[in-house]
């Protein structure tokens, strides 16, 4: 194998994106192997796996031909698996399913040259931010992959039926196996609601990826967060638990409402709004939450609790971001999500002292969300094609 130092020495490696992709017996005997004899690689690697989740589905600088080229790659590699396995463990990321293809042009073509788009002068101090190109929110089930363009409404009952509203759109009914699980994938830029089969209802973030089962069966309820942010109200049952998994730690209910953010380049945190909830990570005691209480997740796989006013935290799901002297650059990341925009903080020694106080509508108009921001922070923002410069005000 190659010498491995940083994430990105993984994400330029074509043997870990199909890993990631398309997992065969071979490829998971593999990389279990290398993870067991490189324990020190372990953060590194699950850097790539989330950045692969997360920013890489908005990431894709390849034309047509090349992803024709690439398209037939994913199904000429799935077939030879499948030839030599006999398993169906990959056909829910193959045929049809356009979040894969996204997420293999990260690994063949671009992670270091991201930054390429982005331009700003040294003698500037200024934030320049470049709009994304969307990406169809994605879901992903054992027998296809079904895309969506606008923001959706997903509600599933106890037959693990699916009916799927867009926006200025018609209900579409899609009936899934009721064991099996199924990824929702929404890239930045893009939001989701989903109500489970228990009833409980389910907020998405832009830039999240959630894998839940038609059907909760056996004596507990369990999703996982895999990245990005969720707002969820669980419907009680007594008899079934709730469980939040995500990379770093679970989160058990106990009958509530809560918040988890799980981005790859921002602390992760669990906010409970109502009722009681437990956190574990391996080999560590729980930790209980109160209402209006925050955990944050730390290296060292523990938790600093502190009280918060929840609204800061959750105001995203009901249209609009509320902010307390926070950071200009944290303001911007939470506005980049919801707007799908890349911000460069390279060139922004005095606005990164900057902060922001205040609520900011999250309307259609983004000329009016970013004079929002610079009423909020005291900068001044200039709108050129496709690209967005913050200059600061004299104080």
């Amino acid at each position: 194998m190659p010498n491995y130092k940083r994430y990105t020495d993984f994400l330029k490696d074509k043997q870990f994106i199909r890993w990631q992709l398309a997992p065969d017996e071979e490829l998971e005997a593999q990389w279990k192997d290398f993870i067991k004899e490189n324990p020190h690689l372990h953060i590194e690697i699950q850097r790539a796996i989330d950045y692969l989740k997360t920013t890489g589905l908005n990431k894709s600088t390849l034309n047509e031909d090349e992803r024709i080229r690439l398209f037939n790659e994913i199904q000429f590699n799935i077939k030879q698996s499948l030839n030599k396995t006999k398993t169906r463990r990959i056909i829910r990321l193959s045929v049809a399913s356009c979040a894969a293809i996204a997420l293999l042009m990260i690994g063949l073509n671009l992670f270091l040259s991201q930054k390429n788009d982005i331009h700003s002068s040294p003698e500037q101090e200024v934030i320049v931010g470049s709009l994304l190109n969307n990406e169809d929110i994605q879901l992903i089930t054992e027998e296809e992959s079904l895309s969506f363009q606008n923001d959706v409404q997903m509600e599933f009952d106890e037959r693990g039926k699916a009916k799927i509203t867009q926006i200025d759109r018609e209900e579409k009914t899609v009936e899934l196996t009721k064991s099996k699980q199924n990824t929702l994938i929404v890239p930045y830029g893009k939001r989701s609601t989903l109500i489970l089969a228990d009833g409980s209802k389910v907020w998405l973030n832009s830039g999240s990826v959630l894998e839940f089962p038609a059907q909760f069966t056996g004596n507990k309820r369990e999703v996982r967060l895999a990245s990005g942010e969720m707002y969820i109200e669980v419907a009680p049952d007594k008899k079934k638990p709730f469980y939040v998994h995500t990379s770093d730690f679970n989160v058990k209910v106990y009958g509530t409402k809560f918040n988890v953010s799980a981005y790859a380049d921002s602390q992760k945190s669990v906010v409970l709004v109502e009722g009681r909830v437990s956190l574990q990570t391996a080999n560590k005691k729980e930790t209980f939450l109160a209402p209006s209480e925050q955990a944050v997740f730390s290296d060292n796989s523990t938790f600093h609790t502190q009280k918060v006013d929840v609204n800061q935290f959750i105001s995203w799901k009901n249209g609009y971001l509320e902010f307390n002297q926070t950071p200009i650059t944290e303001v911007l990341k939470q506005v980049g999500r919801y707007y799908n925009l890349s911000f460069d903080f390279d060139n922004d020694v005095n606005l990164q002292k900057r902060t922001c106080s205040g609520k900011i509508y999250l309307s259609e108009n983004l000329d009016n969300v970013m004079a929002t921001v610079g009423l909020l922070s005291s900068t001044i923002y200039t709108r050129k094609e496709n690209q967005i410069f913050i200059t600061h005000k004299p104080l």
